[in-house]
């Protein structure tokens, strides 16, 4: 291609951005896609309205309309800030990697990989830009895992994707790589007030404060004393007066009434917080931790926000995604040092990132991907800025075992 068709064709680009963005937030994709930083990233002027995304895009998960990988938070197409309630990013770094946005109107929009039909528009075709979810309004709250996706509606529980585990709940399983491309019904929960999603399973929260789980159980990740599958939800017994879930990978952990920990499924790094490397398939409590107010689940780490604003982590560490300046594995919770007035935290396979009371937004761990943000690819075993304070960013996401991010 010559200079002149070049030009026109960067001409035809930028008009059609600014169709759709509007002048501010057509620069910032220009400029991402040239490898720059956006205007907000850099911290000058007001920051555009858009919802940001970066880090891995082979399918278009960035939401940006291309599939190229982005070092430094760019906007997702015509997805504002003010209109989101709730961002959940999923799949595996290979395979599909997608997300979903709960819109404060009740509706779903989704964006990336469809192999399972993880998207929900009933189709398996991969799309790199936000569109509707089929058939759902009214949602309250949504839950995304490796290849499925959850939804909360009037106390029920609407599920779609990938099934090969059971982890839609609707007394189905499907083959590998077969799933469900529109919502169904999860079987006999009602009553439900908050619902999370691992990697090939789910779980629930019902307003006694009971915990309710199905899907993949190999890791014990279930709860229920075995390590077979379930394709409808069962009840984790011995288990009440839980406040929040927070399911990983293979593990998982909820938040009680007394501000503690309790976890299960895979601990073989340390991520069950009770100092072995064991799984277990029944609940097990996190040692040395008292005085939680918020828990944050990653793929194979968590974190949790103590009542005197400090941080501390534990689980997987090999390539310095706890923050704590090394690269060990913890099995009982340590201090993640510096990390103060913390709003969110999200920690995907193997980084996590953090928003600040400032409204700045940090990262630590892998990044070969960019998914810190920053503009390099070199990892980091303590945070990093991301975005400079005043971002007008409120609440966090990263795939679920993948290598991007959303700040929003």
């Amino acid at each position: 291609m010559n200079t002149k068709q070049t030009d026109r064709r960067t001409r035809r680009t930028r008009r059609a951005l600014r169709s759709t963005y509007g002048a501010v937030a057509a620069a910032a994709v220009l400029a991402t896609l040239a490898g720059a930083a956006a205007p907000a990233a850099a911290g000058a002027g007001t920051p555009d309205p858009w919802v940001y995304s970066w880090g891995q895009n082979a399918s278009g998960e960035l939401g940006n309309g291309s599939t190229v990988e982005q070092h430094t938070p760019g906007p997702v197409q015509g997805l504002a800030r003010e209109d989101v309630k709730e961002l959940g990013a999923g799949g595996l770094t290979v395979t599909g990697p997608f997300a979903v946005a709960l819109l404060k109107n009740g509706t779903l929009k989704s964006w990336g990989d469809n192999k399972y039909g993880q998207l929900g528009n009933g189709s398996v075709q991969a799309r790199s830009f936000p569109a509707a979810v089929a058939g759902l309004n009214g949602v309250k709250s949504l839950a995304v895992g490796c290849g499925h996706a959850l939804a909360l509606k009037s106390g029920r529980v609407w599920a779609w994707g990938r099934n090969d585990n059971g982890q839609l709940g609707d007394g189905t399983t499907s083959a590998k790589d077969i799933g469900s491309p529109k919502p169904v019904a999860v079987q006999g929960l009602d009553k439900v007030k908050a619902i999370a999603a691992g990697c090939h399973f789910s779980m629930a929260l019902r307003q006694d404060g009971t915990v309710w789980t199905w899907g993949a159980n190999n890791r014990g990740q279930l709860g229920i004393g075995t390590n077979s599958n379930h394709n409808t939800p069962q009840k984790v017994p011995g288990l009440g007066h839980v406040t929040a879930l927070a399911a990983s990978s293979y593990h998982s952990a909820v938040l009680t009434t007394d501000h503690t920990v309790t976890t299960w499924g895979a601990g073989t790094a340390g991520q069950l917080g009770n100092d072995t490397v064991a799984d277990s398939t029944t609940p097990v409590e996190v040692k040395h931790l008292e005085g939680v107010e918020k828990l944050f689940g990653g793929a194979h780490t968590d974190f949790a926000l103590m009542s005197d604003g400090s941080v501390k982590g534990w689980g997987h560490n090999n390539v310095g995604q706890l923050g704590d300046g090394t690269t060990v594995n913890r099995t009982t919770a340590v201090p993640i040092d510096g990390l103060n007035g913390v709003r969110d935290i999200v920690a995907s396979n193997q980084h996590a990132v953090a928003l600040l009371d400032d409204q700045s937004v940090v990262s630590w761990g892998l990044n070969a991907n960019g998914q810190l943000g920053n503009g390099s690819t070199e990892s980091a075993a303590k945070p990093v800025t991301t975005l400079a304070a005043g971002s007008g960013v409120n609440h966090l996401a990263a795939g679920r075992n993948a290598h991007f991010t959303f700040a929003y």
